[in-house]
């Protein structure tokens, strides 16, 4: 219920509260910016998503307990469902910037990579019938899987990008666009604690489901 209302309220200052955004010289920006507050904040849930799991199967191969395989499924399900709505909503803004839905530039191509990195992470869970030996052999690839993460956030600190880099600096000498302005940052934070408590609230429901199914599983097995 609070996850619904944080969402509810962080929507409604993207469309109401949010002051008209100008660039540099003054000009008004396209409203297609707006984009900006769902598509950072989405990135940024799709890796801790695949935080959770790189964690999740390092403490599985450690403990051998089953509840962190159960995490690592859960998280990797949500962040893939998020890495795809990265991709979705950073095409909607490229088009309306660049003319172009797709360009292969290192942020949207390394952002493919990651997504399908994933997918086949989720592929492979279904691919194996062994409980156990799937647990394992997903903790592994869920620990080598994660170098597409830094890869995916340093790409365009790396690699001169098309793609604007609003924080930070990166190698090549181009500094962060940045947001200047209270009501700004406080839409994209009330955006940002949103999509977080989803992320927390979705793979929470996955895991007990998750649960539930394993336990009823036991119980035909008796």
């Amino acid at each position: 219920m609070f996850t619904a209302l944080m969402l509810l309220v962080a929507f409604w200052a993207i469309f109401f509260y949010l002051p008209v955004m100008k660039d540099p010289a003054g000009n008004v920006l396209d409203t297609s910016f707006n984009i900006f507050y769902f598509h950072l904040p989405i990135a940024i849930v799709a890796y801790l998503a695949f935080f959770v799991v790189f964690v999740s199967s390092i403490l599985y191969l450690r403990e051998n307990d089953s509840k962190w395989d159960m995490v690592s499924l859960s998280a990797a399900e949500v962040g893939v469902i998020f890495a795809f709505l990265v991709l979705a909503t950073g095409s909607i803004w490229a088009k309306a910037i660049w003319g172009w839905y797709w360009v292969w530039e290192p942020r949207l191509t390394t952002s493919l990579v990651l997504f399908l990195v994933y997918v086949g992470y989720l592929m492979l869970r279904t691919a194996l019938d062994d409980p156990l030996k799937r647990a394992r052999l997903s903790a592994v690839f869920g620990i080598v899987a994660f170098v597409s993460v830094p890869l995916s956030f340093l790409s365009i600190r790396i690699w001169r990008s098309a793609h604007p880099l609003m924080f930070g600096g990166s190698l090549y000498g181009q500094d962060g666009g940045g947001l200047e302005g209270n009501s700004l940052l406080l839409v994209l934070l009330l955006n940002m604690l949103a999509f977080v408590l989803l992320f927390i609230s979705l793979t929470s429901f996955k895991f007990q489901n998750e649960k539930l199914g394993r336990e009823l599983e036991i119980v035909k097995g008796r």
